[in-house]
């Protein structure tokens, strides 16, 4: 399979990988074939790009950090409880959802076992979902990324644990945000900075009502948009003022934020989002936290279609963790426009002479 824009997508093109719902529901499953009623809807709901079945890449697998049946349970717990929160008062958050902390604690105790049976500590997060479900999913990959960056770190279990909760859950105050400001394209008025700014106090006012999550936990919400130089929100922190629970979720958000459509831009690719963490190293991020958060991010993930210096396309079949920005690609259309006789890769990392140009 290979990942393609959704603009290049044609009739009679078999999807390779499920499309998601908000709740973490299959919209479109594997194998179906679109046409064009099944393009448009996916164009309506923010879809950019998505997997397609081919014969030149049928073995080519993108292997997600996470099993699909593990998705699909968090996302749907994480949409059950942030709908159940909209509409309420804080000072109810308590009888809301009575078993929140349980719940979310057997959620990443899920995850977590998904990822100790992982080869490498490499992540891609390939899934594609709808952005009507963005708040849900971002939860998720949030909650993956700081996982594998507590483990990175050498968290013991109560860490980690207390880390994934608050990361599932560090966005729960964005349920007090009108959903018009959260869908709109225009620049926010500073009164509605305002409104979304206050969701991060919002958020911690929730969780700390909960005798099963932890301060600590609660935490992550509270501090996720302060910055390293003193420039972030509610409280103006600097440096290691910032909870490292914070600094970590704070970092995996923006990731996941950048390398997702939103209504007002188009997504960043892994590479330009490195790039962008890379530039606010010792300002917006402690650097070193960077550098250690860049090394467990697959930057060309497999089935990424990539344009070469030589005019070639490939697509990515393999990363090495040693050589993340180097993948091997197999070549698929040579630079005058015709398909090789017969596909074969080149290993980048060994082929000095070419250059990475561009993703399609």
């Amino acid at each position: 399979m290979r990942k393609v824009q959704i603009g290049m997508v044609k009739p009679g093109d078999k999807v390779a990988k499920p499309i998601f719902q908000e709740n973490g529901n299959v919209l479109l499953g594997e194998g179906v074939e679109l046409n064009d009623r099944y393009i448009d809807r996916l164009c309506n709901l923010g879809i950019d790009f998505l997997f397609i079945e081919d014969g030149m890449t049928a073995d080519i697998i993108p292997e997600d950090a996470i099993r699909e049946e593990t998705r699909k349970q968090a996302v749907d717990t994480i949409y059950k409880t942030m709908n159940s929160f909209k509409d309420q008062t804080v000072s109810k958050g308590r009888t809301i959802a009575p078993d929140m902390g349980r719940n979310f604690r057997a959620v990443f105790g899920q995850i977590m076992q998904d990822l100790a049976t992982r080869p490498n500590m490499l992540v891609n997060l390939s899934s594609i979902h709808a952005m009507d479900g963005y708040l849900f999913q971002h939860s998720f990959n949030v909650a993956v990324l700081a996982g594998i960056m507590g483990i990175a770190k050498g968290f013991n279990r109560n860490q980690l644990e207390e880390l994934g909760i608050g990361a599932l859950l560090f966005d729960i105050g964005m349920t007090k945000v009108p959903a018009k400001l959260l869908n709109q394209t225009r620049a926010f008025t500073a009164e509605e900075h305002k409104v979304v700014e206050a969701h991060a106090k919002d958020g911690f006012d929730i969780l700390r009502k909960y005798h099963d999550i932890s301060i600590v936990s609660a935490h992550c919400a509270l501090q996720h948009h302060e910055r390293y130089n003193g420039s972030g929100y509610p409280r103006g922190l600097k440096e290691n003022d910032i909870h490292i629970f914070g600094q970590i979720v704070g970092l995996a958000d923006t990731f996941d934020a950048l390398t997702s459509p939103r209504p007002y831009r188009k997504r960043y690719t892994a590479n330009e989002a490195i790039e962008f963490l890379f530039a606010a190293g010792g300002t917006f991020f402690d650097l070193d936290l960077i550098k250690l958060f860049c090394r467990h991010i697959s930057i060309y993930p497999v089935a990424t279609s990539l344009l070469l210096s030589t005019g070639q396309v490939g697509v990515v079949t393999e990363n090495n963790e040693l050589a993340v920005h180097r993948p091997r690609v197999r070549i698929i259309m040579e630079a005058n426009g015709t398909m090789p006789a017969e596909p074969y890769e080149l290993e980048l990392k060994d082929e000095l002479y070419i250059t990475i140009v561009k993703e399609l």
